[in-house]
């Protein structure tokens, strides 16, 4: 039983670092920061985060954060603040002290919001509206802040995995989707962060040659109202409560479940990277609750209208902008990635709506201060660091302007791929771009192709299989007339909207997708798989499905048990292989592509099925759709070459292959969908019957014509199996 001698010593003045609660063995010291605040009021609660035991003042502010020290208090102790100043919301102050507040650095949360009008800093549906002020207690509706141990798990030797980005393949999964369905597992385990590290997910991802899964949020996030009146849940988890906390369902048993999962995931090699989201919180605008930063200090947490600080800025699309330019706000931001990264151990961050992150007084700035403190971090800057490179603001696309050391989603790689395989006119260029890199994009200040993000479907948009069954989205589940998710997004149904039996176009959709992949994996940049593509999950053409926290959304692993999910996966398997296998494949650096590693083989050459070089007049004939992409990279002193074969076209199509002469094994045809690991291990041989190139080996196998037939909708990985000494 806890000791309660706490609940009548006396607050003395504590210190004002750490923020957040902070326990020393003989007590509590408790820290909060507001600039305009003119009191602070601690409240204890008990185990039961019900009855409020004791409200008592911080005794001191020092430089604007308020702070106390409470003798005898012990971790588990359930707390929450109330902060007393001026409600003015034209001035863009919310203080009401009828509202508990949970303290920003909590790293527990115990409970969940219960909604009801007491949440709100004004009386809903009162006439003056947000000028009003509501003076009903909250504390019943509002989930407590937990004090936390300082040293909660014993990480042993365990060492995180460090991996290259030139090693990299992401796996982007949601924790709770990804086990609910695992009948396979206890039901108490399903869906939290102990099923992350069960030995069968692991071992799955380690079949797909997945080397880091990127989690969506696992923050403490908030069920908005108006999902709950619609019987609905927040399932992306893009709302959040607590920036150090993580989500109370995801580890029911405590944050440790999470620290072991990631533990298991390390052990196996796999880096674990987590989906942030600092650019707005649950709060929304001038009509949302009031639960933590909002009566905390408004003003300095969220940029505001200038002029008109009532209203907030939002180009984030979600009610409010976190105000990143406030040193106090700034630093939160920093403690979080820097909890996350000591206590957790995680690998590295993408941030959604990273434009938003980078904005100043003058727009988005690649030297904004947030960028700047991250990369001088001698802890932060060695991790992963990938950016969602856009918001609904002003000039808010900035993809391939972020600064050296972010990755960035690449969504022009997605539409590029998206289009060029429907058969879209006036792809090519595109699509040749894609495979090489993007290099208008990232090819600056010493950026490499890791720098893109490589994606054919991510968790906001169809599934892969979803993308070659329905051409137009079906959300009407989302309660919204189904109009909300993107309208365009460059799919197609082949023949018949959604599941279908007619096994001509089953066929076509397979090869499809199996085109999609290998473009995917075969591009130079970092690859990013979306979970349950592998083996064909589909959402029933739902393309935003974020309030969808039921099957639609869960990974069936019964698919990825079926004939068509093993073959899928073990193809996935194959591509990652061969994507290893050969540094053309995935270069290292941006280099001269003109240049040649052997004699009339430079880095990159694009070439008609003719066998021709593509010229420059070529490039603009937009019906013009198939190509050849042969690519060369040095390695250790050896040269690899490969050719790609490209045809996204409605027939099959015979490509000459290109001088000068080589012998090729076929290692992949994407139109083969019962490929077997063992039987594209063998591969099948093939060359232009002509004398081959000085210094290349010939290995033995079957000569066939001067061409090879790619199937429609198909890509053909060819590679020259001989290496050759690079000249020096």
């Amino acid at each position: 039983m806890m000791n309660e001698t706490f609940l009548h010593a006396p607050l003395s003045a504590g210190r004002p670092y750490p923020l957040g609660a902070s326990h020393d063995g003989l007590g509590v010291n408790f820290a909060l920061f507001s600039a305009n605040a003119t009191r602070v009021d601690l409240c204890l609660f008990d185990a039961h985060g019900r009855k409020e035991l004791r409200r008592a003042a911080l005794p001191e502010c020092t430089d604007e954060v308020w702070h106390g020290y409470l003798p005898d208090a012990e971790p588990g102790l359930l707390y929450g603040f109330r902060v007393h100043g001026p409600y003015d919301p034209e001035h863009g102050h919310r203080f009401n002290p009828s509202k508990l507040l949970l303290d920003p650095y909590a790293r527990q949360l115990h409970g969940a919001v219960h909604w009801g009008d007491a949440l709100f800093g004004y009386r809903v549906g009162h006439a003056r509206g947000d000028l009003s002020m509501d003076r009903r207690d909250s504390a019943s509706l509002m989930p407590k802040c937990v004090v936390s141990p300082q040293q909660p798990y014993a990480w042993g030797d365990s060492r995180p995995p460090d991996t290259s980005w030139d090693d990299t393949l992401i796996y982007e999964v949601h924790l709770r989707g990804a086990s609910m369905m695992r009948e396979d597992l206890p039901a108490a385990l399903r869906g939290t962060a102990a099923a992350l590290g069960d030995p069968r997910f692991v071992e799955h991802l380690q079949r797909l040659g997945v080397s880091a899964v990127e989690l969506l949020p696992v923050h403490a996030f908030l069920q908005s109202r108006l999902l709950v009146e619609r019987g609905l849940r927040n399932y992306w988890g893009y709302d959040t409560l607590a920036y150090f906390a993580p989500e109370p369902s995801y580890v029911p048993n405590g944050a440790n479940e999470l620290r072991r999962a990631i533990r298991r995931l390390h052990a196996a090699g796999i880096q674990v990277v987590l989906d942030v989201v600092y650019n707005h919180t649950c709060e929304g605008n001038e009509w949302g609750p009031t639960l933590s930063w909002r009566g905390i200090d408004n003003a300095s947490y969220y940029r505001l209208v200038p002029g008109e600080e009532r209203r907030y800025i939002d180009e984030t699309g979600c009610g409010n902008t976190v105000n990143l330019s406030h040193p106090a706000v700034l630093r939160m931001v920093l403690d979080s990635l820097r909890e996350w990264a000591g206590a957790y151990r995680v690998d590295g961050f993408r941030f959604d709506l990273c434009a938003t992150l980078g904005r100043e007084g003058t727009g988005f700035d690649p030297g904004a201060g947030f960028f700047d403190a991250i990369l001088q971090d001698p802890v932060l800057s060695r991790l992963k660091l990938i950016a969602e490179p856009w918001d609904v603001g002003l000039g808010g696309y900035q993809l391939g302007q972020h600064p050296p050391g972010f990755a960035e989603w690449n969504g022009v790689f997605r539409d590029s791929t998206r289009r060029y395989w429907r058969g879209d006119a006036e792809q090519r260029p595109g699509m040749a771009a894609a495979l090489c890199g993007s290099r208008g994009l990232f090819d600056r200040r010493h950026r490499r192709p890791w720098s893109s993000i490589n994606f054919i479907t991510a968790h906001d948009g169809f599934t892969l299989a979803d993308l070659v069954s329905y051409a137009e989205r079906h959300n009407e589940a989302n309660g919204e007339g189904g109009q909300d998710g993107t309208a365009e997004n460059f799919s197609a149904n082949w023949g018949a909207e959604g599941p279908v039996e007619d096994e001509a176009i089953v066929a076509l959709r397979d090869g499809v997708r199996r085109a999609l992949l290998a473009s995917l994996f075969f591009a130079d940049g970092t690859p990013m798989l979306l979970a349950g593509d592998e083996f064909g999950h589909t959402q029933s053409g739902n393309n935003n499905a974020y309030c969808q926290d039921n099957p639609l959304s869960w990974l069936d692993w019964r698919r990825a048990g079926s004939p068509a999910g093993v073959a899928l996966t073990r193809f996935v398997g194959r591509l990652a292989e061969l994507r290893r296998r050969h540094p053309s494949l995935h270069a290292s650096r941006y280099l001269d592509l003109a240049e040649e590693l052997l004699p009339g083989i430079p880095r990159a050459s694009c070439f008609e099925p003719d066998g021709q070089a593509i010229a420059p007049g070529q490039w603009d004939d937009g019906e013009r759709r198939a190509f050849a992409l042969r690519r060369a990279a040095a390695r250790e002193g050896r040269v690899d070459v490969t050719l790609l074969l490209l045809n996204p076209c409605h027939e099959a199509l015979s490509f000459v292959l290109p001088a000068p002469a080589l012998a090729w094994t076929c290692e992949l045809d994407s139109s083969r969908g019962d490929l077997s690991a063992a039987a594209a291990a063998e591969g099948a041989e093939v060359s232009e019957g002509i004398e081959v190139s000085e210094g290349i080996e010939v290995s033995e196998g079957i000569e066939v014509s001067e061409g090879i037939e790619v199937a429609p909708h198909a890509l053909v990985l060819l590679s020259a199996r001989g290496r050759q000494e690079a000249p020096a």
